[in-house]
């Protein structure tokens, strides 16, 4: 059986304070703290701009409660600026840089591509190629670091899986072919529930969504939120959930779903998260 982990993205907010999330007169260096109680998960998305030193990653992983998880944004020299072309190098730096230092916080790798990237299928496949998919190669891809500015951090204790999502933003990948690759790769593609993006296909043994707003809008209505909520119930327990596919909806193993409300309605991330899982009945890490 699966779990659900609902989160944001980020818990550095101005707009989440004052009462809003974070309690009037929290300090900012309790927010993370406070929001790891309240939630399942946080994507990471510090590590999408610059390498993170493993100090602040164990720093992290000191401030939240033992079952927390964060997932990782992979960072932009790999997606942007390289655009997933020859990134064997770009990868082990990103991977040695001190993400490893999660241990069993490590959730999975989202790999966010840019909106105008079009699909390349030898690129794709090719980095697709690239990502470790367990612990040893995770270790060994890490080690063949170079560059680094700071020592490097090559250890995986505590990691038992290793999990890759791609967030696909043109729609010239949204073909078959995509989805037989990443199944083949066990690599999900991101939910990212947008107008340029409404598909759901499900191509990993677990989920990855960014929710966004509903397509063609900024905001969450209730009917919305709830109808996103029977999303992630189907999925964990292995159904057909009632979203939007490329391919015809197929029952699927049952597995672990992380869903961050991001972006667009960012102020009310936190509440949209919040609402979710008391629809799904999920208890927050501090009850």
């Amino acid at each position: 059986m699966g779990t659900i982990r609902l989160g944001i993205a980020g818990w550095v907010f101005d707009e989440w304070r004052g009462g809003a999330f974070y309690p009037e007169g929290l300090k900012q260096k309790q927010e993370l703290a406070y929001a790891s109680r309240h939630l399942g998960s946080i994507e990471i998305n510090a590590t999408f701009y610059s390498h993170q030193k493993a100090a602040s990653f164990q720093g992290w992983v000191a401030e939240t409660p033992e079952d927390f998880v964060f997932s990782v944004k992979g960072h932009q020299l790999v997606t942007h600026l390289k655009r997933l072309k020859e990134v064997e190098l770009p990868l082990a730096n990103f991977f040695a840089s001190g993400v490893l230092a999660l241990g069993k916080r490590l959730g999975p790798f989202c790999w966010q591509l840019p909106g105008n990237m079009k699909y390349d299928a030898a690129r794709l496949e090719a980095f697709v190629r690239l990502l470790p998919q367990d612990p040893d190669a995770l270790l060994a891809l890490a080690r063949k670091t170079e560059g680094l500015k700071h020592e490097p951090f090559v250890d995986v204790s505590g990691i038992s899986q290793v999990r890759h999502a791609i967030e696909f933003r043109h729609e010239s990948f949204a073909t078959p072919e995509v989805i037989d690759l990443l199944r083949a790769h066990n690599v999900a593609m991101v939910t990212a529930d947008t107008a340029e993006w409404p598909v759901a296909d499900r191509t990993a043994d677990f989920a990855y969504c960014r929710l966004q707003g509903a397509p063609g809008a900024e905001s969450y209505t209730q009917a919305e939120r709830d109808s996103r909520a029977m999303w992630l119930k189907a999925w964990v327990d292995g159904k057909v959930a009632d979203a939007p596919t490329l391919l015809p909806p197929e029952e699927r193993p049952p597995g672990d779903v992380f869903a961050y409300f991001v972006s667009t309605d960012k102020p009310r991330a936190p509440t949209n998260a919040m609402a979710v899982m008391r629809t799904l009945g999920l208890q927050a890490n501090d009850a």
